[in-house]
């Protein structure tokens, strides 16, 4: 991944986390990694412990940026989450996945959030 990419990367989840803080949710983890992956964001809302992906796009060539989070992703997420909750003694907690869309338009942002985005998958 080139710099360039990376700081856009890191932009993004900044922007993402300050939406969300303004949403009335606390960003309790950043870049949450472990052998399986990696986790953007790690929130919660409430008592909901909320797992968040950040995409961003410059461009809707290659579709939205909620397009890129595929079923293959959301099963890499899915499995994340069952460990992270598992790790925090958090498995009774009620969870959700949602995504922060983020498109760049003029190079400004225009965010869009998904709660409940999709089901936990096998």
């Amino acid at each position: 991944m080139s710099t360039s990419r990376q700081q856009k990367g890191r932009e993004a989840e900044d922007l993402a986390a300050r939406f969300l803080a303004g949403q009335g949710m606390e960003i309790v983890t950043r870049n949450f990694r472990c052998m399986l992956g990696e986790i953007d964001l790690v929130a919660r809302h409430g008592r909901t412990v909320v797992f968040v992906e950040v995409k961003s796009r410059f461009s809707r060539r290659f579709g939205t940026p909620q397009d890129m989070v595929s079923e293959t992703k959301q099963k890499r997420l899915t499995r994340l989450a069952q460990w992270y909750l598992k790790k925090h003694q958090l498995l009774r907690q009620p969870a959700r996945f949602d995504v922060v869309a983020i498109q760049w338009v003029a190079g400004e942002p225009v965010v869009t959030w998904i709660a409940n985005a999709f089901p936990a998958s096998e």
